[in-house]
């Protein structure tokens, strides 16, 4: 018996064919990507050169679509989990990209195969929640967020991962020479701030600068879930679980690919 791991095991059929429709490869390509937009996208998203670990992509044609599929059979999962968040950001990001009548069950699918290649079937990736700089409010911040996450109770956190994210973003605003943002500037102005900084001070590549300008919008939705539909208020009604957890995913997804990206801007 070939006990041996491969794409087909790795991800059932059904889901499998919400990855493949998403990403649109069921012609051979992936997304829009051209041989070059290919190899940039995993060398700055999991610094993973295709040219020179081909190894990763060999065994099921040449096309992007079965590079794709060899990539996940033969990397560790944690890198394979990283790449697909990535992608999904990516693909959130082509304005031209038509939705799928079934946008909902395809993105609820796509986050479950990334938590199946993870092994783990309810569990939120904490790792970007993390205290950025010395300070006991922000430490006792980042673990209010992971024990309500730990309990299973992404709803309870979505009020705290929206206070972390306007310190957080603050901050590097601050660090990037933005000075202090004001009291009353909302999150997604503060994502603004840090992003433009990032575009005038780095070199980024255009598809860096496309996804990180197209998550302001995230950053910008995230307002009024977290008035209207989180403990921040009296709320009636809140937000359901699995939005609860796409929401998580989401910011801490951009959170990973900023740290990435400016990296050492979140040090001490």
């Amino acid at each position: 018996m070939d006990e041996r791991k491969t794409y087909e095991k790795m991800i059932p059929r059904s889901e499998r064919n919400f990855l493949e429709q998403a990403l649109g490869m069921e012609s051979g390509y992936v997304l829009d990507f051209s041989e070059k937009t290919f190899n940039e996208f995993f060398y700055e998203t999991v610094a993973i050169d295709p040219d020179y670990e081909a190894h990763l992509f060999n065994g099921r044609g040449t096309s992007k679509a079965n590079r794709f599929r060899a990539f996940i059979e033969h990397s560790n999962p944690s890198t394979v989990a990283k790449l697909l968040r990535e992608i999904w950001e990516y693909r959130a990001s082509l304005e031209y990209w038509p939705p799928s009548s079934d946008e909902e069950k395809m993105r609820h699918s796509f986050f479950s195969t990334i938590a199946r290649i993870e092994g783990r079937s309810d569990m939120i990736d904490t790792s970007a929640i993390e205290a950025f700089e010395p300070n006991e409010t922000l430490e006792e911040l980042v673990a209010s967020i992971r024990r309500d996450l730990d309990a299973k109770k992404p709803q309870a956190g979505i009020d705290r991962l929206h206070t972390y994210c306007m310190k957080r973003f603050a901050s590097l605003v601050r660090k990037r020479g933005g000075g202090e943002c004001g009291k009353d500037d909302p999150l997604h102005s503060r994502v603004g701030k840090y992003v433009n900084l990032l575009r005038t001070q780095n070199n980024l590549t255009p598809m860096s600068e496309r996804i990180m300008r197209s998550s302001i919008s995230v950053f910008e939705a995230m307002n009024p879930i977290r008035n209207d539909r989180s403990f921040a208020h009296d709320n009636p009604d809140l937000v359901e679980m699995e939005e609860a957890r796409f929401i998580f995913d989401s910011v801490t997804a951009f959170l990973r690919y900023s740290k990435a990206v400016d990296g050492r801007h979140f040090e001490d």
